[in-house]
């Protein structure tokens, strides 16, 4: 099992490159960087974690900066956007960005994706809530395209294009993987349709958030799509500093855990790598 940690980078966080280079220090598999290009004032959508969203929400830097920052710094983590809201991208544009990312990381790049919760930063960038996840489909699938084809096209509902040359493709074969964001079970039926991977939160309230219980039922649905278990493999955001649970984990075949990082300094944040060293060394 790796693992990964995540931060909101801010002008008051540590920078990317110093998290990587003490991530890679301490054993771990990769950085990942969560995006909203901006939080609309009226604050219609509750945040799904409960009270008020917090101050690192309205400040976090573009995941594609910071990502190449971190990956700059480092010879071996992976970097990873975790998630990239591509109902609020433009596909095309989106496709040379991972492709991008992909190359100059030499094949490090792990596409993180989801639909989104905020209906009114969206909206603001044209996307409908309620249609945003067919969107998201179509322009995953524009762009798989777009990375594996010398000529891509692509005709669906919400994206059109016709036959186009763009360049670079990625580094890593057939493309980066798209490691699909959301609770079970509507993120994990958008993962076993046409995700690399699906990337759930730890310990999310309600029926369906514990992962030990959904993880057959996530089995299921790819095999009812036709597909190997293990060609979707399972991460887990927001992992708790637990080790018995994270062997737990790492017994049910659970691929990556990711540790959510407080956006903070270095006094606040290494202590916190220190003891996930630890447990890394103990878990395995």
């Amino acid at each position: 099992m790796h693992f990964g940690a995540s931060m909101f980078f801010t002008d008051y966080s540590m920078t990317s490159a110093a998290l990587a280079k003490a991530l890679e220090e301490r054993g771990f598999e990769s950085v990942w960087a969560p995006e909203h290009s901006h939080i609309p004032l009226s604050r219609k959508s509750p945040w799904p974690g409960g009270g008020d969203l917090p101050k690192m929400y309205y400040d976090v830097m573009d995941p594609f900066v910071t990502l190449t920052a971190a990956a700059a710094a480092t010879t071996t983590l992976k970097v990873g956007t975790g998630v990239c809201l591509v109902n609020q991208r433009d596909p095309i544009q989106t496709a040379k960005l991972v492709a991008s990312i992909d190359q100059v990381s030499g094949g490090r790049f792990l596409f993180g994706i989801g639909v989104g919760w905020n209906a009114e930063e969206m909206e603001n960038h044209g996307t409908v809530f309620t249609t945003r996840a067919k969107l998201v489909r179509e322009r995953v699938e524009a762009m798989k395209a777009i990375w594996t084809e010398a000529k891509p096209e692509y005709s669906g509902e919400f994206v059109k294009f016709e036959p186009l040359s763009t360049w670079p493709k990625p580094v890593q074969k057939p493309h980066p993987p798209v490691i699909v964001g959301g609770a079970f079970p509507h993120g994990a039926r958008r993962a076993a349709r046409y995700g690399d991977g699906w990337i759930p939160l730890a310990g999310r309230p309600g029926p369906n958030g514990d992962i030990t219980q959904t993880l057959p039922q996530f089995h299921e649905l790819l095999k009812e799509a036709g597909r190997d278990p293990a060609s979707c493999p399972v991460s887990i955001f927001s992992a708790p500093e637990n080790g018995d649970t994270l062997k737990r984990y790492r017994d049910l075949g659970i691929t990556r855990v990711a540790v959510g990082l407080p956006a903070a300094k270095e006094d606040v944040v290494l202590p916190i790598l220190d003891r996930w060293a630890a447990i890394i060394r103990d878990v395995g």
